[in-house]
């Protein structure tokens, strides 16, 4: 049984624990105690009770001879303890002996107490009535402990018992009996006599979900009064036997006392639960309003000036948080025990442990804000942030996501975001184009304009480039052995972007090594004469050779 289980049950308990206590034995009549007089001296003690088997017979509220109220109390408990233990003591052997000083009760030749005249006067009574009605009070109890552990008294005690022990396990066989054919029938009921609820076309209850509640209900039920039917028996024998009644009475405390001071607690809170109420109303509705109005601000059908409709969702966030702080800061002093001392030292400790470690969490919100309101991006481009290019999967007031194109997740902090350089590849992709480049090197001998006209080609070629704008070429460096030129085509499509480059860079070989120009990157130089081309072998003509070295004769030099 789990502790919600044992909770419940304890409290069902407690509640008809009063009406489940059987009736003990006829008790001895104590002596009352009298009302305590309207001006009381500081100093006089407090009435001491004279107790048998947990019983009070009377009060001592005199000192005497040397005696506290307390002290006599204790004495006069113990001689009549040690009395009861004798079988053979017959209680009406107890009298009252009369003398000058003060009235004796004595039992077989032993005083069990003395009553004086200030014990008379402190009562409002003659010494010698009171001491009569001290010595009936005696005898009444020890009559009534002789009959409890009489053998005739044990062995119906007992009798009640076992039968008590019968009627419970016949009940829990019934029980058992009853519920182990109630659960089927209620399955069964799913498909016959238990429908869903339904509003025209919409469900509100599956028929599965009915019986489930009627199941779980069935299976509590079972459990609470099981534990309702063993707490009544064993307070019903427990009280049956003067050894244990004592453990009924502190069993009906231990449940009782913590109800009744929860239920007064309960009724003294009611003012502040009302109240507490009120205000988790008020601000659910506050939140549901700003929700609405934040939500039309992102479907564009509410327009504020200079107002972004990605911002309509952290805009919100930061508004719910301002909206549930105001809330809790109101509420507070309506809450069960914000007035105690250890209530206010728990909120100290965790103010303390929030100042001391919320240094970085409170710089990565504030980063978070800034960047959602600088737009430097949004969920879905194409971003760098340092050294980690990806696409944004998802933005919080403390970290951004990214996916990589090797299928990264990549957490970064928002204080390191807005302390890096962000290149946004989407911002104007699908508006203006995303401008790819890639650089060649081509030697001297290619003219240029060929050369243009080739990687010009090779970019139309490419998927995903755009027609319009066309691609260009620059020409970037002129250095000792070859040109370094630089494609620059168009793409609306910068998810893409890689496969762009893969493809883009493929084309441009294909088309310049058909149309026999070489490319000297990496960078290298080659001597034209003996040497095999680099152009691969697939692209040059049938029957190729290489130039082979030629001296020339230059007329005029003399040769």
């Amino acid at each position: 049984m789990t502790w919600r289980k044992t909770f419940i049950i304890a409290l069902l308990l407690g509640l008809v624990s009063s009406a489940a206590t059987a009736a003990p034995p006829k008790e001895a009549p104590a002596v009352p105690a009298p009302s305590a007089p309207a001006a009381k001296a500081p100093s006089k003690p407090a009435p001491a009770p004279v107790v048998l088997e947990g019983k009070t017979l009377l009060y001592f509220r005199e000192p005497a001879l040397g005696a506290s109220p307390e002290e006599r109390a204790r004495n006069v408990s113990g001689g009549l303890g040690k009395l009861v233990e004798n079988r053979a003591f017959r209680p009406d052997s107890i009298k009252v002996v009369d003398e000058e000083m003060a009235s004796l009760i004595v039992a077989e030749g032993t005083v069990l107490l003395r009553v004086f005249d200030r014990d008379a006067a402190a009562e409002g009574a003659t010494r010698q009535a009171l001491a009569e009605r001290y010595a009936e009070a005696i005898r009444a109890a020890i009559e009534a402990h002789n009959v409890e552990f009489s053998f005739r008294s044990l062995l119906f005690s007992a009798i009640y018992a076992g039968v008590a022990t019968a009627v419970l396990l016949v009940i829990l066989f019934g029980y058992r009996y009853l519920f182990s054919r109630l659960y089927p029938r209620l399955r069964a009921l799913r498909e016959t006599s238990i429908r869903s609820v339904r509003i025209q076309s919409f469900e509100i209850l599956h028929a599965d979900r009915i019986v489930w509640l009627l199941v779980t209900l069935a299976r509590w039920f079972r459990i609470l009064t099981t534990a309702l039917l063993v707490y009544i028996w064993m307070l019903y024998v427990l009280s049956l036997f003067p050894w244990t009644r004592g453990i009924t009475t502190a069993i009906v405390g231990y449940i009782l006392d913590p109800l009744r001071r929860f239920a007064a607690a309960v009724v003294d809170f009611l003012p502040d639960l009302f109240f507490l109420i009120v205000i988790a109303f008020i601000t659910r509705y506050v939140v549901k309003i700003a929700r609405f109005f934040f939500g039309e601000v992102e479907k564009g059908r509410v327009v504020l000036p200079g107002f972004y409709a990605d911002w309509a969702v952290p805009t919100f966030k930061i508004v719910r948080f301002f909206i549930l702080a105001f809330a809790l800061t109101v509420a507070f002093p309506f809450i069960p025990g914000s007035k105690s001392e250890a209530f206010k030292g728990v909120s100290i400790f965790l103010g303390v442990l929030f100042s001391l470690g919320s240094t970085s969490t409170i710089s990565n919100v504030m980063a978070g804000l800034s960047i959602t309101y600088m737009r430097a991006f949004k969920v879905g481009d194409r971003v760098r942030i340092g050294d980690t290019v990806g696409d944004v999967i998802d933005q919080t007031l403390l970290v951004t996501h990214l996916r990589t194109i090797k299928n990264e997740d990549v957490t970064v902090p928002n204080a390191m975001v807005l302390n890096a350089h962000i290149v946004n590849y989407s911002a104007r992709a699908r508006e203006e184009g995303l401008i790819l480049h890639t650089a060649v090197t081509i030697g001297y001998d290619a003219p240029w304009r060929t050369v243009h006209e080739l990687l010009i080609e090779a970019a139309r070629k490419t998927p995903c480039i755009l027609v319009t704008p066309a691609p260009f070429v620059l020409q970037t460096a002129l250095n000792d052995f070859y040109v370094t030129y630089e494609l620059n085509a168009h793409t609306d499509d910068p998810q893409q972007m890689v496969n762009t480059y893969s493809a883009l860079h493929r084309y441009i070989q294909d088309t310049f090594n058909e149309a026999g120009v070489e490319i000297m990157s990496p960078h290298y130089a080659q001597l034209r004469d003996g040497n095999k081309t680099a152009i691969p072998d697939a692209y040059l003509p049938k029957g190729y050779v290489p130039r082979s070295i030629r001296v020339e004769n230059v007329p005029g030099d003399g040769s």
